[in-house]
């Protein structure tokens, strides 16, 4: 029988208390502590009904507690330097993306992993989610070039545009989300991406004066196809039409359509970001007057894994790469990947010029 994995909870804002949350409930995990420098750290035992150990400072937990694995869901220009230390000290990594604040720090976690023999695995959470497996696999119906729009907005306040603020100390909207949907496009168009240009607006003084709240990037692939991706954080930001996830080819279009987590004030709620709830297929099929030949089709996703249920995924993937050995080299890879990506549309916009990849 397979021995329980010991795991530090360090971060127990939104993404790791849902991580602990799926720790708390799989029997395969411990909890041996969680870490925060915050009392999120005591809400998240509360809420758990749990009495785990409690610590403020990640090195003296990693040393106490000796764990066989660590889930990092801390602010991104924490993660290199705990990643690397946990895997120095033999734990397996979860770790919440993007996976370094910097392409360089993010290759160093990597051959870390590599040196120490140990799994990372980054926190992609649509990789788990039937339903942007399903827009995925209908986008590559669509024949070639690919046109993809995608977007999401939020209009952030109290908390949430803590958080952002907090985020914005080290990383723009369009890196920290936009590695998400510039891995999406890499997955729907299998080509290699040749060139960004994006924009950027500042808009407040409560961010860094180098970086601003509103990004849109442009991508062109190798095969012709072409895609945007905007992000807006913000008490200042518009939640019309935030919630854009469209693609579209020669044979058709298809289209996330969230009525429900799309709707007015709804931008910076987490539990809605993940929802599809149904997938609209058009089709391009014309008969000799030009009239369409086919009906759209609805897929129906209602039952879909709320956020939750995808953090237990992500969870479960985690443990299988433990315990079945899974390569992980091509998920590191993509994850690296999406982030140098996502790093030239940050330099584009800082320089005002369109970026050629390599």
């Amino acid at each position: 029988m397979n021995p329980t994995i010991k795991v530090l909870v360090v971060g127990c804002g939104n993404m790791g208390a849902s991580h602990a949350t799926a720790y708390h409930y799989m029997p395969e995990f411990e909890i041996v502590g969680l870490v925060a420098r915050g009392d999120s750290k005591v809400k998240l035992n509360k809420k758990l009904g749990a009495n785990y150990p409690l610590f403020d400072d990640f090195a003296s937990a990693l040393r106490q507690t000796k764990p066989d694995a660590v889930c990092i869901s801390t602010y991104p220009d924490t993660h290199e330097d705990m990643a690397i230390a946990a895997l120095e000290a033999g734990a397996h990594v979860f770790i919440e993306k993007p996976l370094a604040d910097t392409v360089e720090g993010s290759q160093r976690i990597i051959d870390a992993a590599v040196k120490a023999n140990k799994k990372v695995v980054v926190g992609y959470i649509l990789r788990h989610h039937p339903s942007w497996e399903r827009f995925i696999l209908e986008a590559q119906q669509l024949g070639k070039p690919l046109v993809m729009r995608m977007n999401l907005n939020q209009q952030s306040h109290g908390f949430m545009w803590d958080v952002h603020k907090n985020l914005m100390a080290s990383l723009s909207p369009i890196v920290d989300c936009g590695v998400h949907y510039i891995d999406v496009m890499c997955q729907m168009t299998r080509s290699k991406p040749i060139s960004v240009a994006a924009i950027g607006a500042k808009m407040t003084n409560e961010i860094p004066d180098w970086n601003y709240n509103y990004g849109q990037l442009q991508i062109r692939f190798d095969d012709g196809s072409v895609g945007w991706y905007e992000a807006g954080w913000g008490p200042m930001i518009s939640d019309n039409a935030f919630f854009i996830k469209d693609v579209f080819g020669p044979k058709g279009a298809v289209s996330i359509v969230a009525k429900n987590a799309g709707a007015a004030g709804k931008s910076d709620d987490v539990d809605s970001h993940t929802k599809t709830e149904s997938i609209k297929v058009h089709y391009a099929d014309l008969d000799e007057k030009n009239h369409f030949t086919k009906k759209d089709f609805w897929i129906d996703m209602t039952d879909e894994p709320d956020h939750q249920g995808l953090c237990d995924r992500e969870q479960q993937y985690f443990l299988r790469a433990i315990r079945e050995n899974i390569d992980l080299t091509d998920h590191l890879q993509d994850a690296l990947n999406s982030l140098k990506i996502a790093f030239a549309c940050d330099e584009s916009v800082k320089t005002g010029k369109m970026i050629y990849l390599d």
